[in-house]
């Protein structure tokens, strides 16, 4: 038995222009922003505690990413981000901020500054964690932006969650225990 192409298959045009077939995926370019239905979602890390702060803003400019910052670091803090400009006023706020370069020249995932052979300078973790939410978003086939961010929080609640204790599932299962007394 033979195989036969039909229309609308990859390799064979579309036959009415008018009616071009839809595209899948908003394909505009540069940093996204609520407007653009791209809504940016904002995040940090500790170092130590390995606990993640994330949460959906509606752009991403100096501003808001520096107000965020501030609020969730401490003086004297280091920070530690890519080449972008949006962090470069980080210092005049009394935070030490170093940075990795990962644009095609110099292509830097890591630094080593005092060569005790520990890069000290990275943002890996942070970019792990945005391949983590991506592929936990990924499962719901696209998710409206009015809703992005409880998914994101429910992602920040699982990912900062590290032991499964009896407590925890009888909070998820929304079992109550009576104290006898």
């Amino acid at each position: 038995m033979k195989c036969i192409k039909t229309r609308g298959k990859k390799g064979y045009l579309h036959p009415d222009p008018d009616d071009p077939p839809r595209q899948r995926a908003n394909k505009i370019r540069g940093h996204g922003t609520w407007d653009n239905d791209r809504p940016p979602v904002w995040g940090i890390v500790g170092r130590e505690s390995g606990q993640i702060h994330l949460e959906v803003i509606s752009n991403s400019t100096r501003d808001i990413l520096e107000s965020n910052v501030l609020a969730s670091t401490v003086l004297g803090a280091t920070v530690n981000t890519d080449e972008w400009e949006a962090y470069s006023h980080l210092p005049e706020y009394n935070r030490v901020h170093v940075t990795v370069c990962h644009k095609p020249g110099r292509r830097e995932w890591a630094r080593d500054d005092d060569c005790d052979g520990i890069r000290e300078v990275h943002n890996n973790t942070m970019e792990g964690i945005w391949t983590g939410l991506r592929n936990y978003l990924r499962i719901f086939r696209g998710v409206h932006k009015k809703y992005l961010d409880h998914y994101v929080a429910i992602f920040e609640w699982y990912y900062n969650i590290k032991t499964v204790t009896i407590g925890f599932l009888r909070a998820l299962l929304g079992v109550v225990t009576q104290n006898a007394s």
